[in-house]
């Protein structure tokens, strides 16, 4: 069972490494063969095909589904109405549009727009648009943000700029923006964009420097909703109901176990779906309902079972989730706590296993935000040890509480009220750590570095006593202290920048560094 579902796994995932994808007909020829070896003793290589085949084919589809090359750079009237909760940026607004119809040509399924000076843009409406339009496309510059990747994942085919627009009807069953909207009303202490961000998972409220902070700090994930906060919510809600059993509050005649696992997921997805039920909010209601079943009826299947199910459930459903971070970085904490908890031979002490998993996780993570090009937060195990515990046992419940109760204003106002202060003493702390600690990127290095510290890492992760555990540190240490690329004397690295528009170059010598740029005036 478990190496089926690794092939299929690891087919599923292949598609992030192609260069370029196979030829439809190819698609279906390995689609064809994997069902006919699944009877045999090969099975997993039948696995194995029918997953890349099948992300392939995703593949396609989302790229043909892209603005035709002929309508780069034109200006259309297209209609469509508005998906997903609008990001209010300085001066601008950033929208989906979602089937929208032009007179001249079919259009890509979903369009991300930007709409400068714009008047109000809520979810639900449908609008009138004159869009200058462009095929998705992104800056091409080694280990920076891959735009065009998130683009593919997301499905967009197409980004434009609006030039006019004129409100066709009004927004009809937008209850998420509304309950937004009155998030953004209340005093909240002064961080109501802040509960958005937890609450709805909005953080288009958050300037450039609070998202340093959180970046700095290595807290992007408790702060802007996820999966952890998903599983944090449903953890309440079992621990609840097994506390009310335990002490005999609960209805003898209902067995609490089915009871409390059915809750917390009913909960968790009711938050999901609060937070707009986004690919990340998807991922971990499936694992949270596999994990649940797991607890109730599985438990002797091992831990790895609901994992490996997740895993394939979501790669199944979006397997161009692997084109994220987000997949990649979420999947491997929980495998790192499964790894580091589960078969152990004893417990650890209660302030061993407090401690712990921020440490367990930032070890386990380093190799992976490494290879991603992602910052590496130093301060990260100690800020997530006082924001954990801080946002999932007082801020969570009550900015959750009091946005179900605000429609009684002054209860619900009140309570978040006290969940925005609560949250400013928490930014503040992290304000602190990251004004005296910054994050740390390490240099690109060649592969076998990479894998030497990889190696490293999970050396570490093993049980103490393990003979070749204390090898770890020094495998790890390579990171730090990589060999630096040294330019020979005399010579000179030329690279050039592409900033979108205009030119950049980029001079090295052995030990100087000029940067030419003319800027945009």
């Amino acid at each position: 069972m478990y190496t089926g579902m690794l092939a299929l796994a690891s087919g599923l995932i292949a598609l992030r490494y192609l260069p370029v994808l196979p030829p439809v007909w190819l698609m279906l020829v390995m689609g064809m063969l994997g069902l006919g070896v699944l009877r045999t003793r090969g099975y997993p290589v039948g696995l194995f095909l029918l997953g890349l085949s099948w992300a392939c084919l995703q593949g396609q589809w989302a790229l043909d589904d892209r603005l035709p090359a002929r309508l780069d750079g034109h200006t259309l009237w297209l209609e469509g109405r508005v998906v997903g909760l609008p990001e209010q940026g300085a001066g601008v607004v950033r929208f989906e549009v979602q089937n929208a119809t032009s007179r001249r040509t079919p259009l890509p399924a979903t369009l991300r727009l930007s709409w400068y000076d714009a008047p109000s843009v809520r979810s639900g409406e449908r609008w009138r648009l004159a869009v200058k339009l462009k095929r998705p496309g992104g800056l091409l510059n080694a280990q920076g943000f891959d735009y065009s990747a998130w683009l593919l994942a997301q499905r967009i085919g197409a980004t434009g700029t609006v030039k006019d627009g004129q409100l066709l009807a009004p927004a009809q069953q937008a209850w998420r923006d509304g309950v937004r909207q009155r998030l953004l009303n209340t005093q909240a202490n002064g961080r109501a964009p802040w509960l958005a961000a937890l609450v709805m998972g909005d953080g288009s409220g958050l300037s450039r420097d609070d998202w340093a902070i959180l970046q700095t700090t290595g807290t992007v994930h408790l702060l802007v909703i996820s999966g952890q906060h998903i599983g944090l919510f449903a953890g309440l809600i079992y621990g609840l109901v097994a506390l009310l059993a335990r002490y005999g509050l609960w209805p003898r005649r209902l067995p609490w176990l089915p009871w409390a696992c059915g809750l917390a997921f009913v909960g968790a997805t009711g938050y999901g779906l609060l937070a707009g039920f986004e690919v990340p909010v998807q991922r971990a209601c499936v694992m949270l309902g596999l994990v649940l079943l797991w607890r109730l009826r599985f438990r002797h299947l091992g831990a790895w079972l609901p994992f490996l199910l997740a895993l394939n459930a979501v790669l199944i459903a979006e397997p161009l989730a692997s084109l994220r971070p987000g997949f990649w970085l979420s999947f491997a904490a929980v495998a790192v706590l499964i790894f580091t908890f589960s078969g152990r031979l004893g417990p650890w002490p209660w302030w061993a296993a407090f401690t712990r998993p921020q440490g367990l996780i930032a070890l386990g993570l380093f190799p992976l935000l490494w290879i991603l090009g992602l910052p590496i937060s130093v301060t990260g195990p100690a800020a997530n040890l006082l924001a954990v515990p801080w946002i999932s046992v007082l801020v969570l419940p009550t900015a959750l509480l009091g946005t179900l109760l605000l429609p009684v204003p002054w209860l619900g106002e009140s309570l978040l009220w006290l969940s925005g202060g609560l949250l400013d003493w928490l930014i503040r702390a992290l304000a602190v750590l990251a004004a005296h600690f910054s994050s740390w990127t390490p240099q690109s290095v060649p592969l076998v570095i990479w894998l030497l510290s990889a190696v490293g890492a999970l050396l570490l992760l093993l049980p103490a006593g393990v003979v070749l555990r204390p090898l770890g540190w020094p495998l790890v240490m390579l990171a730090v202290f990589a060999p630096r690329e040294q330019i020979p004397h005399g010579q000179v690295e030329v690279l050039q920048l592409d900033v979108g528009q205009g030119l950049a170059i980029v001079l090295r010598t052995r030990h100087h560094t000029l940067l030419y740029d003319a800027g945009p005036r």
